[in-house]
Protein backbone atom coordinates (compact mmCIF):
# COMPACT_ATOMS: atom_id res chain seq x y z
CA UNK A 1 0.00 0.00 0.00
CA UNK A 2 1.21 3.50 -1.04
CA UNK A 3 1.14 6.34 1.56
CA UNK A 4 -1.32 8.75 0.83
CA UNK A 5 -2.75 11.98 2.46
CA UNK A 6 -5.35 12.90 4.69
CA UNK A 7 -8.69 11.93 3.93
CA UNK A 8 -11.16 14.58 4.60
CA UNK A 9 -10.84 17.29 1.71
CA UNK A 10 -9.90 20.31 3.80
CA UNK A 11 -6.77 18.50 5.02
CA UNK A 12 -5.97 17.47 1.99
CA UNK A 13 -5.42 20.64 0.11
CA UNK A 14 -3.61 21.39 3.42
CA UNK A 15 -1.71 18.35 2.71
CA UNK A 16 -0.96 18.96 -0.68
CA UNK A 17 -0.33 22.57 -0.50
CA UNK A 18 2.61 21.56 2.38
CA UNK A 19 3.79 18.83 -0.07
CA UNK A 20 4.67 20.63 -3.16
CA UNK A 21 6.61 23.62 -3.29
CA UNK A 22 5.73 26.11 -5.89
CA UNK A 23 5.76 29.85 -6.91
CA UNK A 24 2.38 31.42 -5.09
CA UNK A 25 3.05 34.41 -7.84
CA UNK A 26 2.03 31.31 -10.39
CA UNK A 27 -1.17 30.27 -8.80
CA UNK A 28 -2.30 33.78 -7.98
CA UNK A 29 -1.92 32.47 -3.99
CA UNK A 30 -1.74 34.56 -0.46
CA UNK A 31 0.81 33.65 1.85
CA UNK A 32 -0.49 33.35 5.49
CA UNK A 33 1.64 34.09 8.54
CA UNK A 34 1.25 29.82 8.98
CA UNK A 35 3.16 29.50 6.07
CA UNK A 36 0.21 28.04 4.28
CA UNK A 37 -0.82 29.94 0.91
CA UNK A 38 -4.63 30.98 -0.07
CA UNK A 39 -6.16 30.82 -3.52
CA UNK A 40 -8.99 34.06 -4.24
CA UNK A 41 -7.97 35.90 -1.28
CA UNK A 42 -6.08 39.61 -2.50
CA UNK A 43 -3.44 41.04 -1.01
CA UNK A 44 -3.90 44.37 -0.97
CA UNK A 45 -1.10 46.45 -2.43
CA UNK A 46 1.38 48.49 -0.31
CA UNK A 47 0.29 51.61 -2.94
CA UNK A 48 -3.30 51.24 -2.34
CA UNK A 49 -4.10 53.71 0.54
CA UNK A 50 -1.86 55.45 3.19
CA UNK A 51 -2.85 52.66 5.63
CA UNK A 52 -1.37 49.99 4.15
CA UNK A 53 1.67 52.04 3.49
CA UNK A 54 2.30 52.70 6.98
CA UNK A 55 2.10 49.13 7.57
CA UNK A 56 5.54 48.49 7.12
CA UNK A 57 7.95 50.14 9.97
CA UNK A 58 10.47 51.71 7.94
CA UNK A 59 7.87 53.76 6.09
CA UNK A 60 6.41 55.13 9.51
CA UNK A 61 10.51 55.74 10.86
CA UNK A 62 11.04 57.58 7.36
CA UNK A 63 7.48 59.57 7.75
CA UNK A 64 8.74 60.33 11.39
CA UNK A 65 12.34 61.73 9.99
CA UNK A 66 10.89 63.48 7.70
CA UNK A 67 8.31 65.44 9.59
CA UNK A 68 10.56 67.84 10.93
CA UNK A 69 11.60 69.03 7.77
CA UNK A 70 12.63 68.20 3.85
CA UNK A 71 15.21 65.89 3.40
CA UNK A 72 17.39 64.68 0.60
CA UNK A 73 17.76 60.46 0.07
CA UNK A 74 20.83 60.13 1.21
CA UNK A 75 20.32 62.20 4.33
CA UNK A 76 17.66 59.45 5.00
CA UNK A 77 20.00 56.60 4.45
CA UNK A 78 22.46 57.70 6.88
CA UNK A 79 19.74 58.87 9.53
CA UNK A 80 18.14 55.51 9.65
CA UNK A 81 20.87 53.26 8.77
CA UNK A 82 18.93 52.40 5.62
CA UNK A 83 20.02 51.08 2.28
CA UNK A 84 19.90 53.77 -0.70
CA UNK A 85 17.92 51.10 -2.73
CA UNK A 86 15.38 50.21 -0.34
CA UNK A 87 14.47 54.11 0.97
CA UNK A 88 13.73 54.86 -2.73
CA UNK A 89 11.37 52.23 -2.80
CA UNK A 90 9.89 53.54 0.25
CA UNK A 91 9.67 57.08 -0.55
CA UNK A 92 8.19 55.67 -4.12
CA UNK A 93 5.43 53.80 -1.65
CA UNK A 94 4.95 56.33 0.44
CA UNK A 95 4.76 59.27 -3.09
CA UNK A 96 2.36 56.94 -4.34
CA UNK A 97 -0.26 57.54 -1.59
CA UNK A 98 0.14 60.89 -0.95
CA UNK A 99 2.08 60.73 2.59
CA UNK A 100 5.20 62.64 0.80
CA UNK A 101 5.93 64.86 -1.49
CA UNK A 102 8.97 65.58 -3.75
CA UNK A 103 10.16 68.51 -4.84
CA UNK A 104 13.52 68.91 -6.95
CA UNK A 105 16.50 70.74 -6.19
CA UNK A 106 18.90 71.10 -8.67
CA UNK A 107 19.90 67.30 -8.96
CA UNK A 108 18.93 66.60 -5.57
CA UNK A 109 15.09 65.21 -4.64
CA UNK A 110 13.83 66.71 -1.59
CA UNK A 111 11.16 64.70 0.84
CA UNK A 112 8.84 65.75 3.09
CA UNK A 113 5.60 64.56 4.57
CA UNK A 114 2.10 65.73 3.27
CA UNK A 115 0.30 66.83 6.30
CA UNK A 116 -3.16 66.69 5.08
CA UNK A 117 -2.47 63.08 3.41
CA UNK A 118 -1.14 62.14 7.38
CA UNK A 119 -4.53 63.58 8.42
CA UNK A 120 -6.94 60.72 8.26
CA UNK A 121 -4.41 58.13 9.43
CA UNK A 122 -4.49 60.47 13.10
CA UNK A 123 -8.40 61.20 12.81
CA UNK A 124 -8.58 57.54 12.84
CA UNK A 125 -5.99 56.56 15.53
CA UNK A 126 -7.51 59.32 17.85
CA UNK A 127 -10.82 57.06 18.42
CA UNK A 128 -8.66 54.88 20.52
CA UNK A 129 -7.06 57.36 22.53
CA UNK A 130 -9.70 57.33 24.96
CA UNK A 131 -8.28 53.35 25.18
CA UNK A 132 -5.00 54.86 25.94
CA UNK A 133 -5.87 57.44 27.74
CA UNK A 134 -7.83 55.14 30.31
CA UNK A 135 -4.86 52.67 30.44
CA UNK A 136 -1.94 55.40 31.02
CA UNK A 137 -4.54 56.41 33.76
CA UNK A 138 -4.95 53.21 35.44
CA UNK A 139 -0.86 52.77 34.85
CA UNK A 140 -0.82 56.27 36.70
CA UNK A 141 -2.62 55.34 39.76
CA UNK A 142 -1.05 52.13 40.63
CA UNK A 143 2.37 53.33 40.32
CA UNK A 144 1.18 56.20 42.92
CA UNK A 145 -0.39 53.77 45.13
CA UNK A 146 2.94 51.42 44.91
CA UNK A 147 4.86 55.04 45.56
CA UNK A 148 2.17 56.03 48.45
CA UNK A 149 2.20 52.01 50.20
CA UNK A 150 6.73 51.70 50.19
CA UNK A 151 6.55 55.18 51.64
CA UNK A 152 4.60 54.55 54.04
CA UNK A 153 6.53 51.00 54.98
CA UNK A 154 9.43 52.85 54.88
CA UNK A 155 8.36 55.34 57.44
CA UNK A 156 6.87 52.67 59.80
CA UNK A 157 10.18 51.10 59.78
CA UNK A 158 11.97 54.29 60.50
CA UNK A 159 9.28 54.18 63.46
CA UNK A 160 10.11 51.06 65.09
CA UNK A 161 14.30 51.95 64.69
CA UNK A 162 13.83 55.18 66.57
CA UNK A 163 10.62 54.09 68.91
CA UNK A 164 12.41 54.56 73.12
CA UNK A 165 9.02 53.08 74.15
CA UNK A 166 9.68 49.87 72.15
CA UNK A 167 13.41 49.42 73.27
CA UNK A 168 12.57 49.52 76.72
CA UNK A 169 10.42 46.18 76.54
Amino acid sequence: MYARGPSTPALGVFFLLSTFKFPASKFGLTYSYMGMYYRGVPRAATTSDAFNAVAEPRRREILNFLALRERPVGDIVDRLNLEQPSVSKHLRVLREVGLVNVRRDGRRMLYRTNAEAIRPLYEWTSTFERFWGHQLNRIKERAEAQTDRDSDSSQNSQRRKHDPDRSRN
